[in-house]
């Protein structure tokens, strides 16, 4: 969406962006998007869109966060838009330098699902975890992850159903967006309450 706006990128099939984009208040909307934070540690928990990748601790993860965030409160803002889209690199190097090193943290962030363990994307498999790509796990499979005590909530993987997939991970995404159910969590019981399509609510652990 900022990238459509910002930059007059052209949108993605299937995008449904017009709504936002005619709106009276479209603008505010879009800069309150826009320094929204790509990580939320509160609680005991971390939230992210996608995961965080197993060569990451929680404190470089919010880092990195911290980095790709100023740089989208910033005039840099449109230079990153420009030159956000693309696969490489797959892999974090602390080396890397602008746009790449930006690319990279946002794809860890927004579109991980499998990886290698050493945190080499693969961005193209949107299938269940037990499918991954030859060489590949899903990022929160991996033995020497280093974030296997953090409390992790994440959504982005609709394969997944919100099916148990460890502890300390907490899948959101149920593929409501697909017509299936809306899930939340409760921070204080780590219960889940979801709603069908038909709007009624169930609840399951």
């Amino acid at each position: 969406l900022l990238a459509v706006a910002r930059r007059g990128c052209g949108a993605m099939p299937g995008d449904t962006l017009e709504e936002i984009l005619d709106a009276p208040d479209c603008a505010d909307l879009l800069d309150w998007l826009q320094v929204q934070p790509l990580l939320i540690h509160a609680a005991g928990y971390t939230l992210v869109h996608a995961g965080i990748p197993p060569q990451w601790t929680l404190q470089e993860a919010q880092q990195r966060a911290a980095e790709v965030e100023t740089v989208l409160r910033s005039p840099q803002a449109e230079q990153f838009f420009a030159a956000m889209y693309g696969n490489q690199p797959d892999t974090w190097c602390a080396q890397l330098s602008a746009p790449e090193r930006w690319r990279t943290i946002t794809n860890y962030f927004t579109r991980m699902r499998f990886c290698h363990q050493d945190g080499r994307l693969e961005l193209r498999s949107k299938q269940p975890p037990e499918h991954p790509p030859p060489g590949f796990a899903p990022w929160f499979a991996h033995a020497n992850r280093r974030t296997l005590n953090e409390k992790i909530i994440f959504g982005h993987w609709a394969a997944l159903a919100g099916r148990n997939v460890g502890a300390n991970v907490f899948p959101l995404d149920t593929g409501c967006v697909w017509g299936d159910r809306l899930r939340l969590m409760c921070l204080d019981s780590e219960q889940y309450v979801e709603w069908p399509c038909s709007g009624q609510h169930t609840r399951s652990t």
